[in-house]
């Protein structure tokens, strides 16, 4: 797990290694364990190191072939990489490090743009080719690994995050409409390739980018989550799915194993963790690294569940750390997190990754982690609602429950130079038409696992955990496991309050308990109900001039959230207020 960064130019004019350097400045976090960068006349690629597969120096990047005429910078982990490079050594390549790198590099030159098909893990990177002056970009399936970029007159340049590439000082940050209308809407999710910058872009999950020397570029989605049905899959009864789930779940968390240094997991307490942990012991593994947080009660609602995650730890005998992070700790390292986000994440629950990762980065590099098992196997309380709706009816039942917002209440929030059109609906409506799925509850599960999912909890991980160097693994991401969930029939997963077949491979694994108990979140009450200090902070960022001056948001809108915060809360029980003072405190903490 690293940072890349890097700039090409299509015109006469050299490379700059001195914007890549602003750029790795911005990723050191990401790769603290070393820095490397590699120029040539147009081109100039830089890499921040953190070494969990091959150690050696030999791996290091940028990584330059020689006999190949390829130069890659990558980021991520390919968990069938022996596999991979015994195939091409059978073929008559030679390697000269241990790693991953070095395969993905071989794999692009025996396969060109489809090795991305071949590789399992997760990964952005990019390629240069030293005689065609061509360069290749991709991203993995579920965006676990982010990739931004930007296209400025006769210049491109990517990055591992956003703010990386405002180093460069060269960005427009004006702030793009529809960007704007997806985070006050679509529940602060922005999907590829928008951000909040006119400026800035992001390579969708699972695509892959050809640029040519003149600056003209090509765009490719290489795979697709589907979830029709063929016979073979509707011969299946439950008792089959379960079997196959838990099958391909165990393959899953082993090969996330892969590593030259030790591997923790990110145990909060719930059905999805815990599975990990225990899948990970009946593997072998023993003295297992997990680490829970929890935060103090506000307004009744308990900051913890670590009854559930003690009860794991004692089960299991891992070697288990506790993190209480009181309200002080919260409001000490809030402006830090926040200047952590590539984007701005309005989630609570983000603060609660980035003390967590803080703390765990003193002990290991490398966790498992259960994000995703909500989207994958239908455990939102959603689903249900929307296992017998029409197609559109299931567009409002969906909105109504996911968007923050309607788009009359969105024209009263914002200035009316950023009111087009309602992005997030149109957005939401083309997704349920597309084909790959039949079903309403289908058509959700897809937009939550291949949207959602990747531009809220995977980011929020990706960017919380490298925040402190640590590299999180998602198990439930598997590309595999997602095909094989996208068959199951809904009726098996929304079950009995939703995750039936999950909970089901649970039995056979973890505790009843820990299974039956009601659904719970990352929570981090004080920045829901917004009272005292909170409240405080907010009040100055928003009425801060740069705030006002910025005039994104209505201040009679303002006003009347602050007339009662707590009563202002979305359909999924976040602050209205907070999301708006996020925005603002995120464009402040990266001097905009």
């Amino acid at each position: 797990m690293c940072g890349i960064a890097g700039e090409i130019r299509f015109d006469s004019t050299y490379a700059s290694p001195t914007a890549v350097e602003r750029m790795l400045s911005r990723l050191e976090s990401r790769g603290p364990d070393g820095t490397g960068l590699y120029n040539s006349n147009s081109m100039a690629f830089g890499h921040r190191r953190l070494k969990v597969i091959d150690l050696a120096e030999c791996s290091s990047q940028p990584m330059v072939d020689t006999q190949l005429g390829l130069v890659i910078v990558y980021n991520g982990a390919i968990y069938n990489y022996h596999q991979l490079r015994n195939e091409l050594e059978n073929k008559g390549y030679q390697f000269f490090s241990n790693g991953d790198t070095e395969v993905i590099l071989k794999s692009y030159a025996e396969w060109g743009e489809y090795c991305v098909e071949r590789l399992n893990g997760m990964f952005a990177f990019a390629i240069w080719e030293r005689d065609s002056k061509r360069m290749f970009l991709a991203r993995d399936r579920s965006g676990i690994k982010p990739l931004y970029y930007q296209f400025r007159g006769k210049c491109f340049r990517f990055a591992s995050t956003l703010p990386a590439l405002l180093a460069t000082g060269d960005v427009d940050t004006s702030i793009d409409p529809v960007a704007l209308n997806y985070y006050m809407t679509f529940h602060s999710v922005v999907p590829a390739p928008h951000t909040i910058f006119n400026g800035v872009k992001k390579l969708p999950p699972a695509t892959i980018m050809y640029i040519e020397p003149d600056g003209n570029y090509n765009i490719r989605e290489y795979w697709k989550l589907n979830y029709t049905r063929n016979s073979e899959d509707l011969k299946c009864d439950l008792a089959d799915w379960i079997d196959r789930i838990e099958e391909k779940l165990r393959e899953s968390v082993e090969k996330r194993l892969v590593a030259d240094v030790p591997v923790g997991v990110l145990l909060s307490g719930g059905l999805d963790s815990s599975l990990v942990v225990g899948l990970l012991d009946q593997a072998g593994q023993k003295d297992i690294n997990t680490f829970s947080i929890g935060f103090e009660n506000v307004a009744e609602e308990e900051g913890n569940e670590f009854r559930y995650s003690d009860l794991i730890a004692k089960k299991y005998s891992t070697n288990h750390t506790k993190i209480f992070a009181d309200t002080e700790m919260v409001r000490e390292n809030l402006a830090d997190c926040i200047g952590s986000m590539s984007e701005p994440m309005v989630s609570h629950d983000v603060i609660g990754f980035y003390l967590l990762s803080k703390e765990v980065s003193k002990h290991v590099k490398v966790v498992q982690s259960g994000q995703g098992a909500d989207e994958v196997f239908a455990g939102y309380h959603w689903y249900p609602a929307l296992m017998n709706a029409d197609p559109e009816q299931a567009v409002k039942l969906y909105s109504d429950v996911f968007f923050d917002r309607d788009f009359n209440e969105y024209k009263k929030a914002v200035n009316k130079s950023y009111i087009k059109s309602d992005f997030s609906s149109d957005f939401v409506k083309d997704k349920f038409l597309e084909h790959g799925a039949e079903e309403s509850i289908d058509k959700a599960l897809r937009i939550d696992t291949s949207i959602m999912l990747v531009d809220d909890p995977v980011k929020r991980v990706d960017n919380m955990t490298m925040a402190w160097g640590l590299e999180a693994r998602v198990p439930f991401l598997d590309h595999e496991l997602l095909e094989l969930a996208a068959k199951i029939p809904a009726k098996y997963k929304v079950r009995d309050g939703g995750k039936f077949v999950l909970k089901e491979v649970g039995r056979r694994v973890i505790p009843n308990e820990v299974i039956d108990r009601p659904k719970g979140y990352f929570p981090v009450p004080a920045l829901k109900y917004l009272e005292g200090q909170y409240l405080e902070m907010v009040s100055q960022l928003l009425n801060s001039d740069k705030a006002i001056s910025r005039n994104i948001f209505n201040r009679e809108y303002i006003l009347m959230l602050f007339q009662n915060p707590k009563e202002h809360l979305t359909p999924l029980k976040g602050s209205k207020l907070w999301q708006i003072a996020l925005l603002e405190h995120w464009l402040q903490e990266n001097g905009l």
